[in-house]
């Protein structure tokens, strides 16, 4: 899926579906495996032994394309790695605290810090029509997370008192979980002016690289060196550096040379759908209708958003970026 030229030879509109697929099944792998590791453990697993795959392929393909970045680049990379490292450390470890639904709901609200700041710091304009399908998605995402603690009656809506809320874990992973959002979205804006100058590959392979040193380190301070884990465990290790990671966020990251960052961001309001429908399926956490009817109010926003949500990228051709 590398990308030398202007023109992509997969529509946008069709690989990042596979995307939202492939990143769905993280929350999953990420609670088989914290029953044995800790969080920062499992982001470091992720992200280390993504980096361990690339490398044959990156250093001998694009070893040229890496050497030649300037300073500023070098800035924005260990900028963007920081940002995903934050972002996993935060989200991971929110799942700790609270439900699938719930984490994966909150952290998905990206496209709201990505709306508020794009403007800021990229110039990039949020047509209405994206803004009317962040509406949409919104709404349901938020039906979906308050699904979790809240039951809909024949008198109405029925939710735990404030006091209540705040005396259980479940503030801590939604305040996580939040956080991820955030260092999520920052992740996604600084990789868009990368991603104007790289190809996939030597792109993500340097970035993914930043976030495992970051994350190695901190693993290290916190918990010493990993060691004894059952052999599933590192099956788990691996899926989710294989599948969510080198696959679906490459996939996302690609797609960022090709659509604007805000129809990038909400297209990712996709994974809390896919990622209730497995927990489900492997934790027994049923979705509710309001949930379902969440879901589906999740998936019109996608679906009104990537009608107007493409935008010219300026690649190494020297074509016209478009905001």
């Amino acid at each position: 899926m590398d990308d030398r030229s202007a023109t992509p030879l997969i529509r946008p509109l069709f690989a990042i579906p596979i995307g939202i697929t492939a990143v769905s099944t993280a929350s999953i792998f990420i609670r088989f495996a914290q029953g044995y590791a800790s969080s920062l453990t499992v982001a470091a697993f992720r992200l280390g032994l993504a980096v361990i795959f690339l490398a044959p392929y990156v250093l001998f393909r694009h070893r040229k394309e890496i050497s030649s970045l300037q300073p500023r680049e070098w800035g924005f990379a260990f900028l963007s790695g920081a940002f995903l490292a934050l972002h996993f450390a935060t989200w991971i470890t929110s799942l700790e605290y609270t439900s699938v639904a719930s984490s994966v709901v909150l952290v998905s609200t990206s496209p709201l810090w990505v709306a508020l700041l794009a403007p800021l710091f990229l110039k990039e304009r949020i047509s209405r029509v994206i803004l009317v399908g962040m509406i949409f998605a919104f709404i349901g995402g938020a039906m979906v997370g308050l699904s979790d603690s809240c039951q809909w009656t024949m008198k109405g809506m029925i939710c735990p008192s404030w006091a209540a809320f705040i005396r259980g874990e479940a503030l801590l992973g939604d305040v996580l979980a939040l956080l991820g959002a955030l260092t999520g979205a920052g992740y996604l804006m600084v990789g868009r002016h990368l991603r104007a100058k790289m190809s996939l590959f030597p792109y993500i392979f340097v970035v993914y690289g930043v976030a495992a040193g970051g994350l190695i380190a901190a693993m290290l301070i916190v918990d010493g060196v990993p060691a004894g884990f059952p052999p599933k465990v590192y099956v788990w290790f691996i899926l989710l550096a294989v599948l969510p990671q080198i696959l679906g966020h490459s996939i996302f990251n690609w797609a960022l040379r090709y659509v604007s960052t805000a129809y990038v961001s909400v297209t990712l309001l996709g994974e809390p759908v896919g990622s209730a429908l497995l927990a489900y399926i492997f934790l027994g956490e049923r979705p509710g209708l309001m949930k379902i009817f969440g879901a589906i109010l999740i998936l019109i926003g996608i679906l009104i958003s990537s009608r107007k949500g493409r935008t010219p990228l300026e690649g190494r051709e020297g074509r016209r970026i478009r905001g």
